[in-house]
């Protein structure tokens, strides 16, 4: 490979974007990132392989090209130590998602509920600091708390985070639009939130709950925009 196309997806993976390198007969690669615009005759399978982070190879009119996908490990942030979280954290990991769980109430957020788990019992703007929010983190909020829930839900839909869930009811929801409208949140971003949370498979339980939302965010990470790239895929 190249050098200049290594310092290319190094440059990617430090900023933690997807790309996709199209490499033909002859030997001549391309690089593609999300949200970049991706010319034909290779836009719909450089969609398919950020989506997918699958490689493969694509016919064409001008001939048969080798696709390789480079995507960031996609994360979970949780802001709640709940017990939903804690059957979240068990399930993140066989899925192939890294997690955290953000929550300022100690008498939640212990090493004893959360053996294993990076837990950081600080305030979501604190701990944020240090652990920015991109597009290929899902955003998970449960704690019904608003004076939790609110702020880093706002910065999840700032940073363009592939998947925002709060936990609540229809009513519970309805509420958190009004606080985020007065607080200056588009309504094209509040109706990114999903909300109730996770799939609607009639889960009962706090295990149930964090299979459907899991479940949810994968279905978002697989069939999120990828921009420019994906038009038309």
């Amino acid at each position: 490979m190249e050098r200049a196309i290594l310092e290319k997806l190094n440059l990617a993976r430090a900023a933690r974007r997807a790309a996709v390198t199209v490499s033909d007969l002859a030997g001549d690669v391309r690089v593609h990132l999300e949200g970049d615009d991706c010319p034909e005759p290779w836009r719909e399978a450089v969609a398919r392989a950020l989506r997918s982070g699958r490689a493969g190879i694509v016919e064409t009119g001008q001939g048969a090209f080798f696709l390789n996908a480079y995507l960031p490990p996609p994360r979970i942030l949780v802001i709640g130590a709940v017990h939903i979280s804690q059957a979240l954290a068990q399930l993140a990991p066989v899925a192939g998602f890294d997690m955290t769980i953000i929550d300022p109430r100690t008498a939640f957020a212990t090493p004893e509920r959360f053996a294993g788990v990076d837990l950081i019992a600080e305030w979501p703007e604190d701990a944020l600091k240090l652990r920015p929010l991109d597009r290929f983190t899902a955003l998970v909020a449960v704690t019904h708390d608003p004076k939790i829930d609110d702020g880093p839900i706002r910065a999840a839909l700032s940073a363009g985070c592939f998947y925002v869930g709060a936990l609540g009811s229809r009513k519970t929801h309805a509420t958190r639009i009004e606080r985020l409208r007065h607080a200056g949140v588009a309504d094209a971003d509040v109706a990114r939130i999903s909300a109730p949370i996770g799939l609607d498979i009639g889960a009962a339980s706090p295990a149930e709950i964090a299979v459907a939302i899991l479940a949810e965010i994968i279905e978002a990470l697989r069939r999120r925009d990828v921009g420019a790239a994906g038009s038309g895929a």
